[in-house]
């Protein structure tokens, strides 16, 4: 499982940012934003909200440290950093896109029945 820090930095790297441009991105100074990713302390509430706003962060993933709760709170589901970097991408998608890789899915699924 990820740390924090960690998946600070794999949003910068997701989105192909030096530390200069993601820092500036996220309001925080090169050297801050080394110490984060560092993990040599946590970010303040102002730096998630700005990962959230500016780079569509999922707030359970980030804070929760890979546990996601559902809708109505009465389970959470573990994920692993594959499903989670798949989810966050899909949210990007138009309805469309979405709808697309939708049915790839399902076709795959079809096939592992098949068999």
């Amino acid at each position: 499982m990820k740390t924090l820090g960690e998946k600070i930095k794999s949003i910068r790297k997701l989105n192909k940012l030096n530390q200069t441009d993601f820092s500036s991105a996220i309001g925080v100074s090169q050297g801050t934003l080394s110490e984060l990713e560092k993990d040599k302390y946590k970010p303040s509430l102002e730096t998630i909200i700005a990962l959230k706003l500016n780079f569509d962060v999922d707030l359970d993933w980030l804070l929760l440290e890979g546990a996601v709760a559902s809708n109505s709170g009465l389970f959470c589901v573990k994920i692993d950093d594959l499903e989670s970097n798949v989810i966050s991408g899909f949210r990007k998608l138009s309805l469309g896109d979405k709808q697309e890789i939708e049915g790839i899915v399902q076709l795959k699924l079809k096939r592992y029945r098949e068999k």
